[in-house]
């Protein structure tokens, strides 16, 4: 008996191509659904069946509810991919845990609220002024990341589900014009990232 497909929640206008990325790359079936309510509905009772404390993505795994794409990122890895997490006794562990959040803290928003509501709005509805102190903001957290990826293909050690969430951010970085001609540690380590089979079928989902 085969056991019955994830099913994976975004809102209305997210890819959250991290977690597709992830569950490709263990090789998990998944069903994937956006929302297709609007901003003031997602507070409402259809939404609230399905995800009763309003966060998104959400991942269903039989009678298992996940949220947020960090935690979901340790629950996969914790219960389906063994192999994509350090022990606890491993030499790199320390640094995974590191890396794993800081991307939800550093790289990509809250980096604070100028790139939040600026460099990701619609263009239509970007002040432009404050959309470059962003982009500087921005480019100094990827800073960080460069000086710790010289000398390294992954984030840490060989590739786990670290870089599903730090990797991601850097990639979206680039995506959105952060200066990557003087990271070429980044810039190296997202080719890498976007090359993997995985990642080019979440990014295609």
């Amino acid at each position: 008996m085969t056991s019955p497909k994830m099913k994976v929640y975004f809102a209305p206008d997210s890819r959250a191509v991290r977690t597709v990325w992830l569950l490709e790359e263990i090789g998990l079936p998944y069903e994937l659904e956006r929302f297709k309510l609007g901003q003031k509905e997602m507070r409402g009772p259809e939404y609230a069946r399905i995800n009763p404390n309003g966060r998104v993505p959400t991942l269903i795994d039989g009678d298992t509810t996940i949220t947020e794409s960090t935690a979901i990122a340790q629950y996969l890895g914790a219960k389906y991919a063994p192999h994509l997490v350090p022990g606890v006794e491993a030499d790199n562990f320390a640094t995974y845990l590191q890396w794993l959040h800081y991307a939800e803290g550093m790289i990509m928003p809250p980096v604070n609220n100028y790139v939040v509501e600026t460099i990701l709005l619609p263009p239509e509805r970007r002040n432009e002024a404050l959309a470059k102190r962003a982009m500087k903001v921005l480019s100094r957290a990827l800073l960080a990341a460069e000086a710790h990826m010289k000398g390294r293909e992954y984030i840490s050690g060989a590739f786990n589900i670290a870089d599903t969430i730090t990797g991601h951010a850097v990639v979206i970085s680039r995506r959105l014009g952060a200066d990557f001609e003087s990271l070429p540690n980044l810039s190296a380590y997202a080719n890498r990232l976007e090359a993997r089979p995985a990642f080019k079928a979440a990014d295609s989902a």
